[in-house]
């Protein structure tokens, strides 16, 4: 088949054949490595593994998962080797995964599926189980990445789950809150090029108030021991409301600040620990929405941690992933792909919806928040011009800031893409050479009304377009690999793992020239894969 490409979202694949409602469906694990039937020729440099995580178990027995973000993590990994492909996956044995295959029902409230108690104990067993409180799940469905020399499956939540990348082995529940004063932290951590790790979560903070934690994982120790170990908060931003901390999916880094955008979905505490309290309750129940109070935006300094306190603020938006940050001339520019309005995405986000026809899908997508991707841009001395007037003086952006009487400071954003009910979502960039620096080029899976149907390339200077796209296949979120040998930003390849339920093969591995999204091979096996979210290129 060959690949479609347009220089701009021009036109839109329409899928009324309901295809993609097969990426939504329980698979099994595999015994053993399948050989993949290779087309085109695998670069020489593609030598290592590629890694993703999503939910691979949709029900326990006759109980379902409700959300997307429920199904039960499994691992998925290509393996390249000297032109030849095996495709492997295997269920990460969390506690959520093993008690609910044990007990056949959901033992452990996920995101948006409620646990009840066993109907088996008899009513005072039962009576004292609901006051006892819901478990925090460890079901790491959704990234995988490297502390030190080890590799961890993630989630949200607290717990972080150590696998085997050779075999995908399931070795060692951590709970970071043995380490850190942090609640959970996000799947989308920045990692330096020593390997320094640095993420977020909230936290109580000072004065019995919710707060936010940046926490700095070292990189391999001399001594062997655990990086973990070793881990510290750097700094701490403040919470615009004292119960209620905003839902955090991932943050900025430049090379000398971090940049926290905290939007207005709220997490309310009080629902959240009434619902640990009395069942029947799951995370998605304490989320609320508060349009008054827009997005307040944090900038703090790296090394050493220190919060500054300048009052930015935006419009209301949702917020999941930052695609690049960076500092220029005293300015600091930071590129998100947001959806517009105060509404919570993940409303829109459940299995049923997801599973609808396409005319139904298309119509659910209609009512939904739409997706922009923002480039803002942060005055490092917002005092250096009077009040009213716009604070940025790059000569490449038409993002503003400006200085209000009440002592806040306004920020506009420049609009990047936009294209109605079209998202350009889960970014990648070259992020060894381009992460915290000045860049040109973000990658993206394309969601079409929320379903995945394309790959895209974004030029974040001229706003050009490129997209990947065939009929019926389903790709996931696009990895950037560079060519060892390349100079320019975008020499090297896209890894995708994409899904064609009607193909003989429907599931493969498609690598993408970066410069200009063609197709340079395809490895292909006989099994149907479900969606995946997240993952990493191990060379």
């Amino acid at each position: 088949m060959t690949d479609v490409k347009y220089k701009m979202f021009a036109s839109s694949f329409e899928h009324p054949a309901g295809d993609y409602k097969k990426i939504f469906e329980t698979v099994e694990e595999l015994n053993e490595p399948l050989p993949a039937t290779v087309t085109g020729r695998i670069p020489s440099f593609i030598r290592g593994s590629l890694l993703r995580l999503g939910p691979g178990l949709f029900e326990v027995g006759s109980e379902p998962f409700y959300h997307l973000f429920d199904g039960q993590a499994l691992m998925h990994k290509f393996d390249f080797s000297n032109g030849q492909v095996t495709y492997f996956r295997r269920f990460i044995k969390t506690d959520a995964y093993v008690r609910a295959i044990t007990e056949k029902r959901v033992v452990i409230t996920e995101f948006g599926t409620c646990a009840y108690p066993d109907p088996c104990k008899n009513i005072f067993s039962r009576f004292f189980s609901y006051f006892k409180g819901v478990e925090v799940t460890d079901n790491c469905l959704v990234n995988v990445y490297p502390i030190g020399e080890d590799f961890y499956a993630v989630t949200e939540t607290n717990f972080i789950t150590k696998v085997n990348v050779d075999t995908l082995e399931t070795l060692k529940k951590v709970d970071m809150c043995d380490y850190v004063n942090i609640n959970g932290v996000t799947a989308h951590p920045q990692i330096e090029r020593d390997g320094t790790v640095y993420n977020i979560g909230n936290c109580m903070g000072k004065g019995a108030t919710l707060a936010y934690n940046i926490v700095k994982i070292p990189p391999t120790q001399k001594d062997k021991s655990d990086p973990i170990e070793k881990s510290k908060v750097v700094v701490q931003f403040p919470s615009a409301e004292r119960f209620k901390p905003s839902y955090v999916h991932s943050f900025g880094m430049t090379e000398n600040y971090f940049v926290f955008v905290e939007t207005p979905v709220k997490i309310n505490l009080l629902k959240f620990l009434g619902a640990w309290a009395i069942r029947g309750s799951n995370y998605m129940d304490c989320f609320e929405s508060d349009e008054e109070k827009g997005t307040w935006i944090h900038i703090a300094k790296k090394d050493p941690g220190e919060y500054i306190d300048y009052k930015f603020r935006a419009a209301a938006m949702g917020l999941f992933h930052h695609i690049n940050a960076y500092e220029d001339s005293g300015f600091v520019v930071f590129d998100l792909c947001t959806w517009k309005g105060f509404e919570f995405v993940y409303n829109y986000l459940w299995l049923a919806n997801l599973r609808e026809n396409w005319d139904e899908v298309k119509k659910n997508a209609m009512i939904a928040p739409q997706p922009e991707v923002r480039r803002f841009v942060i005055p490092l001395d917002p005092y250096r011009e009077e009040q009213g007037k716009n604070l940025i003086s790059l000569p490449y952006t038409t993002a503003t800031a400006t200085m209000r009487e009440d002592g806040t400071i306004w920020l506009e954003p420049e609009v990047l893409f936009s294209g109605p009910r079209q998202a350009f979502e889960f970014p990648q960039i070259n992020y060894k050479m381009n992460n915290g620096r000045n860049y040109t080029y973000a990658y993206a899976l394309g969601l079409n009304h929320f379903i995945p149907d394309r790959i895209c390339k974004l030029n974040v200077r001229t706003k050009e377009t490129w997209v990947w796209q065939e009929p019926d296949s389903y790709p996931s979120e696009p990895l950037f690999v560079q060519n060892p040998d390349g100079v320019d930003e975008d020499d090297g390849v896209l890894l995708t793992i994409v899904v064609c339920p009607g193909a003989q093969r429907p599931t493969y591995c498609l690598i993408l020239n970066a410069k200009d999204l063609s197709e340079i091979a395809r490895a292909e096996v006989d099994v149907l894969s479900p969606v995946t979210f997240h993952g990493m290129y191990k060379p």
